[in-house]
């Protein structure tokens, strides 16, 4: 069966509208190199809330991206790693995040070409 990401109802637009949340992308590059527990996980993405690394984890865990270990330790311990399939993710998002790192000059000039270009509020 061919997929179609333009076609409405076709299941690739969730997968991609996954990958596109804002944060899925920095959950899975935080986790590329080791597994990591909750708290370093929202410490290494800074700006990330309690509420919405639980979501995204949650989330990918559902979609098979990301893999949930519960170490049965007292104190509890938790941690958080990428599945094969979670793996395969981390190419494209190099891809673009080499893209977005070597082209933000160009973007931030463009920013502000458009801002200039706007009326003031007067």
């Amino acid at each position: 069966m061919g997929y179609d990401v333009m076609a409405r109802t076709c299941p690739s637009r969730v997968v991609l509208h996954r990958i596109g949340a804002r944060w899925t992308v920095f959950v899975v590059n935080a986790l590329e190199h080791q597994p990591l527990r909750f708290v370093e996980l929202r410490t290494h993405i800074q700006g990330i809330t309690p509420k919405v690394l639980t979501e995204t984890l949650r989330t990918l865990e559902r979609d098979g991206l990301v893999a949930r270990t519960d170490h049965e330790e007292h104190p509890p311990r938790v941690e958080y790693e990428l599945t094969e399939l979670g793996r395969s993710l981390l190419e494209p998002l190099r891809a673009v995040r080499r893209w977005a790192e070597a082209h933000i000059p160009e973007i931030q000039a463009a920013n502000a070409a458009a801002a200039a270009r706007e009326p003031g509020d007067s």
